[in-house]
C-alpha cells in the first residue's frame, strides 16, 4: 500500500470522526491521521497519497485549521501525489454552501496532483456547492446533521473506489 496520510479540519469532532472511519476502512493507522493544523511541507513530501477533509463553516468557509494548511498545499510540491477529498456539511441549514470547503481545498490542489474519489451528486439534497464539478462532488460529501444513516454506506462505497489508487 502506498504511504497514505489523512488530514482533517474539525471543530466539533464530526470531521475527525469521519476521518477515523475512513482510516479504519482503509486500514490506515492512527499515526497517519492528523489534524490539518499539523500539515507542513515535510508531511506532504512523506506521503504518496493525501486524503484531505474539512467541514464547511459560516457562509461556505473552510474550517479554521485549513487556512494555514491550504497555504502549505499551495506551496508544496504535489507532483506525483494522489489526493482524495472529503467534506462534512449541513445540506438543510446551509443548502446553498453544502460542503463548499471541500471545493476550496480542491481549487488549491487540482492542477498540481491527481485528484481521485469523485462522487456523483445524485442522492444528495442541496441547492448549491463549490464542491460539485460536472455533476459530481470532487470527493466524498457527508451530512451527519441530516443524513447520518447514510454515512457508513457512503464511506464504504467511496473507500472501494480509492483502493486501486492506494496499492
Amino acid at each position: 500500500m502506498k504511504k497514505t496520510g489523512i488530514f482533517y479540519g474539525s471543530t466539533t469532532g464530526t470531521t475527525e470522526e469521519v476521518a477515523g472511519k475512513i482510516a479504519a476502512a482503509l486500514g490506515i493507522g492512527a499515526g497517519d491521521v492528523h489534524p490539518a493544523s499539523d500539515l507542513d511541507t515535510g508531511q506532504v513530501a512523506a506521503y504518496d497519497v493525501l486524503i484531505l477533509g474539512s467541514s464547511t463553516w459560516g457562509d461556505g468557509e473552510l474550517q479554521d485549521e485549513w487556512y494555514n494548511a491550504v497555504d502549505v498545499l499551495r506551496n508544496a510540491d504535489l507532483s506525483g501525489k494522489t489526493v482524495a477529498l472529503f467534506g462534512c456539511g449541513d445540506s438543510v441549514a446551509y443548502s446553498d454552501t453544502f460542503c463548499d470547503a471541500m471545493g476550496l481545498i480542491y481549487d488549491a490542489v487540482r492542477d498540481r496532483c491527481t485528484v481521485v474519489g469523485q462522487v456523483p451528486s445524485d442522492g444528495y439534497s442541496f441547492a448549491s456547492s463549490k464542491a460539485v464539478v460536472d455533476g459530481s462532488f470532487v470527493g466524498l460529501a457527508i451530512d451527519e446533521m441530516n443524513e447520518s444513516n447514510k454515512t457508513d454506506v457512503r464511506i464504504s462505497s467511496w473507500v472501494s473506489t480509492l483502493r486501486p489508487f492506494l496499492s
